[in-house]
């Protein structure tokens, strides 16, 4: 991928996409997939605000029973089926731990009765899927004993047993994202990070495209489109009120949701649900509190998630280390062996997601159910326009084929079938992962340690022996950079060909560098004085750049909006 901000003035595109978050980024996918010219401005990184930072779950519908929403559970698991099957090296299946006290709604009776009916609704759940690693196991009882061996710090005095049920999890939200980007640019779709939409253009009541600002030179830009694409996620109604004076006719609220990362692994593969503090008040049928989860990832864990009603503008919400004691204080409360402190904290993640209606002073929340998408020629009688605001990145893709089916019907053009549902995207051309994974290690080059060949694969995929051609090339690149398994080939890499424009987006979005805590001082270091020449950086930028990325860190937890360059999250 390459930067060209001049070359998006010199096309008519059949669609601009306003948004470069995961929803904007698989709608120019289903667009460019199916034939149409796609243009795509995202005015931070790629997924730097409201994707890369999500809570790494790709849910599968067993909550929504408690709904009674077999429309989300079947969606879900859909979705699900068909992550696995199309990025294989970025998403895996996650079993997870729900121990039961008592009998009848809060027992195994009624979680039971839960695993049998979510089995029979979502009896094609591994249709396709020819990787049995990638398969989701039906869920089962467990014993008493089988809970305390997993998870010794339960809290033995009515402790029944629990069930087991299987979701999946994502390695890297950000890496997934630009794989889906790397598809659609591939597919022909123009796409440039650090472009800000400013303005619409106007032809009476139509929008043709919009005006856009290169934030990194302030130069502008003219990007004609026949469809515009409002894919801002909290900042698209904001858009559409600031430029188009545009009101919807049900305002959006938001939910500022945040998770931590401790800096230790709590469980070897299972998560582990515990009750929180509050109650679900749109379940049908309820067990008591929700569950926070304590999830393993890589040598971490995510603990999550909790929720605020956001009140203020897009880029206004913090997470202060007040916010944190008081989650911190919930954790312990719901599973008191962990005693966790602020010290056991090395990240914290939160994003603004579409939320439901709550009253200022609710404390039992409900929470978003559907995306968003809104046609203004129907509703404002602005035609051309098409705002999309999703909920969940597991079903970003199928919300974003509804939306290129509208653009079809829109350009007045037949739709043809979408394929995002059967196309493998970027890195994920393989058959068996695992099998893969073991046999690129193997293969990989002397030099490399066992552990930095396995998160590259991860991380690329079928495509990373692109990155080693820069080790081919020279052996330099092959070296890691201090205390991590980040090779020095993935920043050049990063840089010539994955659009990375700031620090933060190499550290945080395009390698495992910064993903779980602070990498110090000297990674940070090696990793600027690999972009300043590529990017024309002196060391007063650098050292700006190296700020920047600091302040993501604990402890330095000040009041700072989600408009940072390097960091943002939503709920996955």
């Amino acid at each position: 991928m390459r930067r060209d901000v001049a070359g998006l003035a010199k096309k008519d595109y059949d669609l601009v996409i306003v948004g470069g978050g995961i929803f904007g980024i698989c709608a120019a996918w289903d667009a460019a997939l199916r034939g149409l010219s796609v243009a795509l401005v995202e005015r931070g990184d790629f997924a730097h605000a409201t994707s890369a930072n999500c809570f790494k779950i790709v849910h599968g519908g067993v909550r929504y029973l408690q709904h009674a929403d077999l429309y989300r559970i079947r969606e879900s698991s859909r979705e699900r089926n068909v992550l696995l099957r199309i990025a294989p090296h970025l998403v895996h299946p996650l079993p997870i731990v729900v121990p039961t006290y008592g009998h009848w709604l809060e027992g195994k009776e009624l979680l039971c009765a839960g695993l049998l009916a979510y089995g029979l609704i979502t009896f094609d759940r591994n249709w396709g899927i020819t990787d049995p690693q990638k398969c989701i196991p039906s869920g089962h009882i467990m014993s008493r004993h089988e809970c305390l061996r997993l998870f010794p710090g339960l809290e033995k005095k009515g402790l029944t047993g629990g069930v087991i049920f299987y979701d999946a999890q994502m390695y890297s939200p950000a890496r997934l994202a630009l794989s889906f980007l790397k598809s659609a640019v591939g597919a022909g779709a123009d796409a440039v990070n650090y472009v800000g939409a400013t303005n619409f253009l106007r032809n009476g009541n139509r929008v043709v495209g919009v005006e856009a600002e290169d934030v990194l030179t302030g130069s502008k830009v003219e990007i004609r489109g026949r469809v515009v694409l409002n894919a801002a996620g909290p900042w698209a109604e904001h858009l559409l009120k600031l430029q188009v004076g545009l009101r919807l006719n049900r305002e959006l609220t938001f939910s500022r949701d945040a998770y931590v990362v401790v800096s230790r692994r709590l469980s070897k593969n299972h998560a582990l649900a515990v009750q929180a503090r509050t109650r679900d008040p749109d379940a049908v049928v309820s067990r008591g509190h929700r569950h926070l989860f304590l999830v393993p990832w890589r040598t971490y864990t995510l603990i999550g998630v909790w929720h605020a009603v956001h009140r203020g503008g897009p880029g206004e919400f913090t997470v202060t280390e007040e916010d944190i004691q008081g989650f911190l204080d919930e954790v312990n409360e719901a599973y008191p062996i962990l005693q966790l402190t602020l010290k056991d904290v090395s990240l914290w993640n939160a994003g603004l997601i579409l939320f439901g209606h709550n009253e200022r002073e609710a404390t039992d929340l409900s929470y978003g159910k559907r995306s968003e998408l809104i046609d203004h020629g129907v509703t404002h009688g602005v035609d051309g326009l098409v705002t999309m605001v999703g909920v969940r990145f597991t079903t970003s893709r199928c919300v974003a084929e509804k939306a290129v089916d509208l653009v079809f019907r829109k350009l007045g053009k037949e739709k043809p079938k979408s394929w995002t549902a059967t196309t493998r995207i970027s890195g994920g051309q393989l058959s068996c992962f695992d099998e893969f994974l073991q046999s690129s290690v193997e293969k990989g080059p002397p030099a490399l340690p066992a552990e930095t060949m396995r998160a590259l694969v991860y991380n690329h995929g079928s495509e990373y022996r692109k990155v080693l051609q820069y080790v081919d090339e020279n052996p330099v690149w092959g070296e890691t950079l201090p205390g991590s398994t980040t090779i020095k080939a993935e920043v050049a890499y990063a840089v010539d060909r994955e659009m990375a424009q700031r620090l933060g987006d190499v550290v945080f979005r395009r390698t495992d560098l910064g993903t779980g805590g602070n990498p110090g001082e000297a990674a940070l270091r090696a990793c600027a004085d690999i972009m300043a020449p590529k990017l024309g950086w002196d060391q007063v930028r650098v050292q700006k750049e190296m700020d920047e990325v600091r302040t993501a860190f604990p402890f330095q937890l000040r009041q700072r909006p989600l408009e940072h360059p390097s960091r943002g999250g939503v709920k996955s």
